[in-house]
């Protein structure tokens, strides 16, 4: 009954009463359906004096009822505040002039009715006047003294300062909102007041009976019932926080006494009956808890879950659902523990039925408390992980009874939900569980299975709809355990094995791990072939293990290190059993540690590498064969290897051996270990794309390869002789070293160059050249022997420089059965490293060539020689000579200072028409100091303990010092004198530090040779001597008298400025150089033009002019000059051109003949002196002195 009281009175009341005539009326009816229209209240603002904050009640439901509606007004039990009215409401519907009707009538009404209301304690009351529109209207007359009905009002009962009486113009017909804003005001004010003073009383008698606790007599359940009152009436207010904190306060409370063991007021802990194991858990219907409290015969047990479910409405009525599933499965799982104590008093398998069909009512009723919110985002995500730890801990539950009835296995992860210190006790009572479903999975083992996949698959959703994949994974394992231990061996390896695969990327290695293992074990235990499948299923699990050193590895009941040694023999077994290589890559059970610096093998070509090799397993690993890769410039590899037996568990060094390695500085690019079929795979140069992606930057392994020099090698050079116009070839050097060779394949490859090697042709016929496959092959060639032969190539002229790939392949006599190979990239310039200008001036029969030598990049080119000479058996008539002196020594040219050489070429018979060769014997300056440098180090070296190791050295360092300072050079073009600079010594040994000093001091002495030593390079261009047709001497000589055909002496008259001076202009002509040589009939038509000098000279006479021409023919004309100051002064020049030629054409227009001028005077200056004579100047001295 209580319970039901506590049901209804769930919204606040408010009494009307008017007089009975106006109740029974129609318009009555009217007015209540305009009233129950202002309803529920909105926006309430509570500020009570005991609470700091003001409370917002948005929406407050209201119930009208009638003042005289019977209620039980004498029940000791509190059950909530709103049980009564809290404002009562007079009704007076009248004319607001009828005063005498209200005086004889209305009046004595109230007056009744105020007598009751204010007996009422915390109770509020409103009288409320309706009136028509239109009686506001009218006015009183000004003789009528008496005042209105709804002033009477008024001044008959607003006895206190508070107004109580509000006045509302309605009628039916004009019903308007705005006419009751005072109402509901005076209303909310009433109500608030009311309540107020009502919440403060109940307080004050909850403290009163909190401070008799210790008191004797004080019962906490009749302590729970009052404090209950006042979570019931803020829950009938919409306060769901305050009323939230009541039951807090309360659970608060109950714990004090349960720790004080004081518990006589409640029942036993729990008194089973049927259907306590199903119910659902937030029911507040299914038992009469408040009577049971009241009676202090409630159990702990049903004490606790009402308590639970009160508060769990509480939070769904605020929108907090996700506290409510993390509420009540703690609860479940804490009061679950104190059934367990007294499990043996309890039907079999209740907790388990217990927990289970509550977890499960908790997500029933969470999913019909959420469908009223709209609940998204990271709140939607949160919700759904709180119902899967519901739907888990359900079942967990079905764990324990699998586990007792023998369904499931007593081993992981089954086992792990049971409490091996607690096992399950021996049942006493006779009762047992109601949950049918429970019931039916005990004695059936497939209804059982049916009931745990099912539970399984719910919290597996709801845990993938939270993004909580870890969780779900592990209950997917659960799954395959079960399948595993039900036979379904395929779809339990099926699970175990794609697992792992989503734990990795999370760092989950613990459960990455389990799982390897259970795949495993489930692949033993189905008696599967060990195949490719199962060795990655394998690799995967010792990646987890060697991560972690073993420290998360899941293993029950077995050793680990056994465990995983077992394994690893496993693994080599397979492997030897594989039809294929099978490569796995970046395994992290074995690492390497690559030395720096590679070894000379010194007695064979190769090179040692020491390696340290970690084994991180926990046994011994039996392999074949470890390898390490190399990489240099472009494709250049070299292969590093060492056969293995087994590789123990810590760190091994080992030392690997290259047969073929060419000198340079590598990367450390991948490594191998071989153990049978099974290849273990490192890349430890990364690519550009992970390289940028990666939060910490890699650092690459660089490995150094020393240079043999009795190694066998290759060189790729221009040839030593090169002829413009020829077919391009490259010279290639093969160097043998040590090495006998048998057999030994050279093949030339380059990107947009084709070599043709079928033309290749030895430099010296001592050996014999052989060509496979576009590979040279040399047979039989002894020790310390150099084979050099051209190779033809394609047109290069549209490259600075060909990169070229050499792949040598190779065997020597001494170790027939092992074939090297050395595939090594090297640039070769195909630019000259000098271009070549020519000049060329026509003088009569002579021909001047000026031949102009430049470097065509930034290095210095040594020049010894430049001669212009004519083809072979010589030129008829043509004589060429240098028109520089005589051992003119070694040139160099700079970038800035190019070197010109002369010639001149004398013709007997006219032009010459075959081409001349131009011959430049040069090379480099780098390439004459290193010869240098190479010369002097031999000497040093002479009697040294290991020559080949300290030439290397001395040479790599005095080379370092001549390239980081310069300032040798000059000296060196001058004397010969190469003053090394100092070089650090830091990381060399001291026998090498005297060999430097040594070779230092014949550097700084040496001086240039005469003639010249060592070997130059040759090119030899060829040169086509140009035609002229006409080649005109003009000459402007100085004549001594106006009327005087000879020219001015020595001793001719001196000359003036502005004196007119006689001249003549003469043009001599030759066709000697032109198509028309020794033509006596050829005619050209010329004009000449004599410059205007404006500043020097006037020129007077014909200064421009046309005449014909003819072979050996002189044109001469008069002019005179007149000089415009004094001074030497160059005479002016004369230019002469060729006019085209009346009926010869060339492409479409008129012939125009070439014609080259050249002025004879050029070089001379005449002397002009001032004009002579007097001048009289009248210079005033002044008369007076002071």
């Amino acid at each position: 009954m209580a319970n039901a009281q506590a049901s209804s009175s769930k919204c606040v009341l408010v009494s009307y009463s008017a007089a009975p005539s106006i109740l029974s009326s129609a318009k009555w009816l009217q007015v209540q359906a305009a009233l129950t229209a202002l309803l529920p209240l909105r926006n309430i603002h509570w500020k009570s004096a005991s609470r700091s904050s003001i409370r917002t009640i948005q929406e407050l439901d209201v119930n009208l009822v009638p003042l005289d509606t019977p209620r039980d007004e004498h029940t000791q039990i509190p059950v909530t505040l709103l049980e009564k009215p809290l404002l009562n409401i007079y009704i007076v519907v009248c004319q607001n002039t009828d005063v005498e009707g209200y005086r004889t009538t209305v009046k004595k009404q109230i007056k009744d009715w105020h007598s009751v209301v204010t007996a009422q304690k915390n109770q509020e009351w409103l009288i409320l006047h309706i009136i028509r529109p239109d009686s506001r209207a009218q006015t009183a007359n000004f003789f009528q003294l008496k005042g209105s009905v709804f002033e009477k009002i008024r001044a008959d009962f607003n006895a206190e300062k508070r107004e109580r009486c509000v006045q509302v113009a309605w009628s039916p017909e004009t019903d308007a909102p705005a006419v009751w804003a005072e109402l509901i005001n005076k209303i909310k004010d009433g109500v608030l007041s009311a309540f107020d003073s009502a919440v403060s009383q109940r307080e004050e008698e909850v403290k009163r009976s909190e401070s008799q606790r210790q008191m004797p007599g004080w019962n906490f359940c009749t302590f729970f019932i009052l404090k209950e009152s006042l979570a019931s009436s803020f829950e009938g207010v919409n306060l769901f926080e305050d009323a939230y904190t009541q039951y807090d306060e309360l659970e608060t409370s109950f714990y004090h006494v349960l720790k004080e063991k004081n518990l006589s007021w409640f029942g036993t802990l729990i008194n089973p009956m049927g259907g306590d194991d199903s119910a659902p858990l937030l029911s507040v219907t299914k038992k009469s808890y408040r009577d049971l409290i009241l009676a202090n015969t409630i159990s702990i047990f049903d004490f606790r879950i009402y308590l639970l479910s009160r508060q769990c409405e509480l939070l769904a009525q605020r929108g907090r659902i996700n506290e409510i599933s993390r509420k009540a499965a703690a609860f479940l799982a804490a009061f679950g523990r104190r059934l367990r104590d007294i499990e043996a008093t309890l039907p079999q398998f209740f907790v388990e039925s217990w927990i289970y069909s509550s977890a499960l009512s908790v997500v029933g009723y969470c999913d019909n408390w959420a469908s009223g919110f709209s609940i998204a985002g990271a709140k939607l995500n949160s919700f759904n992980a709180a119902k899967g730890e519901l739907l888990e801990l359900a079942r967990t539950q079905l764990d324990v009874i699998g586990v007792t009835v023998g369904h499931l296995p007593i081993r992981p992860p089954f086992s792990s939900s049971c409490d091996p210190l607690n096992p399950p006790a021996q049942n006493n009572s006779t009762q047992t569980i109601s949950n049918a479903e429970i019931l039916k999975a005990i004695v059936d083992a497939d209804a059982f299975y049916k009931l745990y996949v099912d539970a399984t698959n719910r919290a597996i959703e709801m845990y993938t709809k939270a993004g909580r994949k870890k969780f779900a994974l592990r209950l997917h394992g659960s799954l395959a355990a079960l399948d595993l231990h039900r036979g379904h061996y395929k779809t339990a390896l099926a699970t175990y094995t794609s697992l792992p695969a989503h734990y990795a990327p999370h760092m989950w290695t613990s459960l990455e791990s389990f799982m390897l293992s259970r795949a495993l074990d489930t692949h033993d235990v189905y008696e599967q072939e060990k195949d490719t499948e199962w060795i990655h299923i394998l690799l995967s699990f010792l990646k987890s293990y060697v991560d972690n050193q073993g420290s998360e590895l899941l293993i029950y009941g077995e050793d680990k290190i056994e465990y995983v040694t077992r394994l690893v023999e496993n693994l080599c077994q397979a492997a030897s059993k594989l039809d294929a290589d099978l490569a796995h890559p970046d395994h992290p059970a074995v690492s390497l540690q690559v030395s720096s610096n590679a070894r000379i093998a010194e007695t064979k070509d190769g090179c040692f590498l020491d390696v340290t090799v970690h084994n991180r397993l926990p046994c011994v690993l039996h392999a074949d064969e470890i390898s390490i890769v190399l990489a240099g410039r472009d494709s250049e590899r070299c292969r590093f290897s060492a056969p293995l037996e087994t590789l123990q568990c810590g760190k091994t060094e080992l030392t690997l051996f290259c047969p073929a390695a060419a000198a340079a500085t590598y990367i450390l690019d991948s490594s191998e270990l071989r153990v049978a079929r099974l290849l273990f795979q490192w890349t430890h140069r990364k690519s550009p794309a992970k390289a940028s992606s990666s939060l910490r930057k890699e650092t690459h392994i660089l490995v150094r390869v020393p240079k043999d020099l009795l190694a066998l090698d290759v060189q790729l050079s221009q040839p030593n002789q090169v002829k413009l116009g020829e077919p391009p070839t490259i010279l290639v050097a093969v160097t043998t070293g040590r090495n006998h060779i048998l057999k030994a394949s050279v093949k030339l490859t380059s990107s947009g160059v084709m070599f043709r090697p079928k033309d290749a042709n030895l430099n010296k016929p001592s050996h014999s050249l052989e060509v496979i496959d576009n590979a040279i092959i040399l047979e039989d060639v002894p020790e310390d022997t150099i084979v050099s032969f051209m190779v033809p190539h394609s047109d290069t002229s549209a490259f600075q420089a060909m990169k070229i790939v050499t792949e040598v392949e190779y065997t020597t006599k001494t170790e027939p059965t092992l074939s090297r190979t050395m595939r090594m990239t090297r640039v070769v310039l195909t630019a000259l490293p000098i271009s070549v200008n020519v000049e060329d001036f026509f003088r009569g029969s002579r021909l001047f060539s000026k031949f102009t030598i430049s470097t065509t990049s930034h290095q210095h080119v040594r020049i010894c020689a430049a001669h212009l000479m004519a083809q072979e058996g010589g030129l008829d008539g043509v004589k060429i000579e240098p028109c520089a002196t005589k051992n003119r020594g070694v040139m160099t040219v700079t970038p800035a200072q190019p070197v010109n050489f002369l010639f001149y070429i004398d013709s007997a018979h006219g032009p010459v028409r075959e081409s001349l060769n131009l011959l430049i014997r040069y090379r480099m300056l780098r390439e004459e100091v290193e010869s240098v440098i190479g010369e002097v180090v031999t000497n040093v070296l002479e009697g040294s303990s290991s020559p080949h190791h300290h030439r290397v050295t001395v040479v790599n360092k005095l080379v370092e010092a001549l390239e980081h300072d310069a300032g040798w050079v000059d000296l060196y073009g001058i004397t010969g004198e190469l003053n090394v600079p100092s070089t650090p010594q830091d990381d060399v040994d001291e026998e090498t530090c005297q060999l430097l000093d040594k070779a230092k001091t014949l550097l700084n002495a040496h001086k240039h040779p005469h003639p010249p030593k060592g070997s130059w390079r040759e090119i030899k261009i060829p040169v086509d001597v140009p035609y002229m047709n006409v080649v005109a001497a003009a000459c402007v000589r100085i004549l001594a008298t106006p009327f005087s055909d000879i020219a001015s002496k020595e001793d001719a008259l001196p000359l003036y400025a502005g004196q007119p001076i006689s001249a003549r202009l003469t043009i001599n002509i030759s066709f000697h150089w032109g198509s028309s040589a020794g033509d006596e009939k050829r005619r050209y038509i010329l004009r000449y033009d004599v410059e205007e000098m404006v500043r020097d000279w006037l020129v007077s006479g014909p200064k421009r002019g046309d005449f014909t021409a003819t072979n050996g023919a002189t044109h001469t004309v008069p002019i005179t000059l007149i000089a415009l100051h004094h001074g030497e002064l160059a005479l002016p020049k004369v230019a002469v051109m060729a006019l085209p030629m009346a009926g010869e054409m060339t492409m479409g227009s008129m012939a125009m003949p070439s014609i080259e001028t050249y002025q004879i005077h050029g070089a001379e200056k005449v002397l002009v002196l001032p004009r002579g004579g007097r001048s009289t100047f009248v210079v005033g001295m002044g008369s007076n002195f002071g």
